[in-house]
């Protein structure tokens, strides 16, 4: 039975960790990142996939820093069979890698050379991609840029979002696992050199990009809402007056001669805003600072009184 190292974190790599733990494949150690403190009393959390590997008694790692840590060294002494990361979030030492006696692979959630990076799924959906994909890669001491061992296309639809996306990538990933491996133990696959001339990249989400702006178009609004959500989330930093989280917006095809921000139509269930270029779309779901989510109707008829046609809703200002 081949040995087998898994290295991941969130729910994506936690769903294609839990489709492992059925296969021929021994998993003698899962390592994803230290738990975090989480909510306004900072608990403690583990990961997804730390919850999964406890649930079925494998063995987990958890360094702050991989590259000089005990960790390091007791994974190398291993000498699996094959490391296989998802979404893990730290760059694996050369003599980890090299540890590997079949192969270190990583599934990744784009279709390479395209995105490579923390953050493929985000910049793909915020960039309004059509289609986004996985795949499966030899990997080296460069981020993403290994040999590709198999690619799968996903459609990203006009109601996806980062949640969405990546749970049809774990399934996706799992499928394609379930044929690289295989090959990969009898050698009768080989590796794709990726084009360096088409690389992108897509780095770590980071705070400064969560606002959003007037300079927004309706429709780049709705991409970079989806793409933000579930998390960390898109703001306003003035939308009435407060800090408001946005969390699901609908752009319209119609036009307005209306400035950015102002209100086009207000109504008992309904709130269209005019964005840049003349563009409109609806606020569907929101949250303003200190309140719980709330749907349209239930803000208007409370936070959002008085709101008129014509007003100034939001501005770039604090």
């Amino acid at each position: 039975m081949a040995k087998m190292v898994f290295m991941g974190t969130p729910q994506f790599a936690a769903t294609i960790l839990e489709d492992l733990v059925t296969t021929d494949y021994e998993l003698v150690a899962v390592v994803t990142q230290p738990d975090k403190a989480v909510g306004r009393k900072r608990k403690l959390t583990p990961s997804p996939v730390k919850e999964v590997a406890l649930k079925h008694d494998i063995p987990v790692l958890q360094p702050a820093k991989l590259s000089g840590s005990p960790e390091l060294e007791q994974l190398c002494a291993l000498k699996p069979d094959f490391i296989v990361t998802a979404a893990y979030g730290q760059f694996l030492p050369t003599k980890l890698l090299d540890s590997a006696q079949i192969a270190a692979i990583n599934v990744h959630g784009s279709l390479l050379p395209k995105y490579r990076g923390g953050a493929p799924v985000q910049y793909a959906i915020m960039n309004g991609e059509q289609e986004t994909g996985v795949t499966i890669m030899y990997m080296v001491k460069q981020m993403d840029a290994g040999d590709m061992l198999a690619k799968r296309v996903i459609s990203i639809t006009a109601t996806d979002d980062t949640a969405s996306i990546f749970a049809k990538m774990s399934q996706v990933g799992i499928e394609l696992l379930h044929e690289v491996l295989p090959q990969l133990v009898q050698g009768t696959i080989s590796g794709q050199a990726q084009d360096e001339a088409q690389a992108t990249f897509a780095p770590i989400i980071k705070a400064d990009q969560e606002p959003l702006t007037l300079a927004l178009t309706a429709q780049e609004v709705d991409w970079k809402v989806r793409a933000l959500r579930p998390n960390p989330g898109t703001y306003f930093k003035a939308f009435n007056g407060k800090r408001t989280k946005i969390w699901d917006v609908t752009p319209l095809s119609e036009k307005t001669t209306l400035a950015a921000g102002e209100v086009v139509a207000v109504g008992k269930h309904q709130l269209k805003i005019a964005a840049a270029a003349g563009t409109v779309y609806q606020v569907n779901r929101l949250q303003p600072a200190g309140k719980a989510q709330m749907d349209i109707t239930a803000y208007l008829n409370g936070m959002g009184q008085g709101i008129k046609e014509g007003q100034k809703l939001i501005t770039d200002e604090q």
